[in-house]
């Protein structure tokens, strides 16, 4: 059976994260994961599937120490693909598995941004050692189209792209009332209390800044903010000045379990590569506010009826809030969307990728499959 080792910056939780933990469920190989850094809960958590988790204990971004002790890593366990996640773990990962002999070398390309890359500036300097890295391995995937636009502008070729969405796990998120009920107890949320929810790091392209201020226009709604990051303080004291009652729950395992908690899903970001909460919140039942997710704007129109785009302002948010907490919903009812992104589909297309030989062609840009079928 061929393996592969799966190399990512840490551990803790976020949506690479969380969405390499749900691949290794569902990838038809065998598979180990090495984290660079921590190996943290969500690295525990995988562990105890039994998937064995390396921690190659850097230090830093400039600690080359890291590249040998990796590279033992990988010949020691004659690995047959080495696939990297994240800024960091792509640029280490792609040399230490050419040192190493790696005959199949795999990126996932998560979090490229419009001018930043994992919260740091697109600099001349961090193109620069991505591109000559870049090229060390044998394809980089992209989440989405978006994303894969992104790595044409900064100079990878087209023919090493090939686009394999993120993928959902439609039934973990099916919405369950007593698991809504015991979450809003653990919260301290009142069963009848209406609740607007986020999910994200909390850094400022994700605009929850902008969510509270729309918020604090509501009166007797809770708001709901999942997820860890350097804004949390800011973000408190601007509740606080707002009067806006605001549970933080910071990063938890049990996203499945918050939304079932929500009433709407709000997510204010100016920019994502993909939208993962916002279709995990689709899978859930909840309607989606939103600004940014490509996700759903690389599909044809009409797969996400729940879901609606607004602009970056405070007013237009609070009355579509609103309106979304008034209006009657059915959560067992689930989009189209959800569908096509489903983890099994996009797990067999990455496992396609692991064999030798040219880019998997049927892994094409979802844009240009709606645009096929239209002619």
């Amino acid at each position: 059976m061929t393996r592969v080792l799966h190399v990512i910056t840490g551990l803790e939780h976020g949506g690479a994260e969380r969405q390499l933990a749900l691949l290794l469920r569902h990838l038809p190989v065998a598979c180990e994961v090495a984290t660079l850094t921590r190996t943290g809960t969500l690295g525990a958590e995988i562990r105890r599937t039994g998937v064995p988790v390396h921690e190659i204990g850097m230090r830093g971004n400039r600690d080359l120490a890291a590249l040998p002790r990796l590279a033992r890593l990988i010949r020691r366990g004659r690995f047959d693909v080495v696939h990297t996640h994240l800024y960091r773990a792509c640029v280490y990962g792609r040399i230490a598995a050419r040192l190493a002999g790696a005959a199949r070398v795999i990126a996932t390309e998560h979090s490229l941004g419009d001018g930043h890359i994992e919260g740091r500036a697109t600099t001349r300097g961090v193109r620069a050692l991505y591109r000559a890295t870049e090229r060390l391995g044998s394809a980089t995937v992209a989440v989405s189209p978006t994303v894969a636009a992104r790595l044409r502008g900064w100079g990878v070729r087209p023919g090493r792209i090939v686009v394999i969405p993120n993928g959902v796990d439609a039934a973990a998120f099916a919405f369950d009332a007593a698991r809504r009920a015991a979450t809003r107890r653990r919260l301290g949320i009142g069963p009848d209390e209406p609740v607007v929810g986020a999910v994200g790091r909390l850094v400022p392209t994700k605009r929850f800044d902008l969510l509270i201020e729309a918020v604090a226009r509501l009166d007797g709604v809770r708001l709901l903010l999942v997820g860890a990051g350097p804004m949390r303080g800011a973000l408190e004291r601007l509740a606080h000045r707002l009067r806006v009652p605001v549970i933080f729950t910071g990063g938890t395992s049990d996203v499945a379990g918050a939304l079932a908690a929500m009433d709407v899903l709000a997510a204010p970001s100016v920019q994502e590569t993909f939208g993962l909460g916002v279709v995990e919140a689709l899978a859930a039942g909840l309607p989606v506010r939103y600004t940014a997710c490509p996700a759903l704007d690389d599909v044809p129109p009409g797969e996400a009826p729940g879901a609606r785009r607004l602009p970056t302002d405070a007013a237009v948010w609070s009355a579509e809030l609103a309106g979304a907490l008034r209006a009657p919903r059915d959560r067992t009812r689930v989009p189209p969307v959800v569908a096509r992104y489903a983890i099994a589909e996009q797990a067999a297309a990455l496992a396609r990728l692991y064999t030798p030989g040219p880019p998997d062609r049927g892994a094409v840009p979802i844009r240009e499959r709606a645009h096929d079928a239209a002619t």
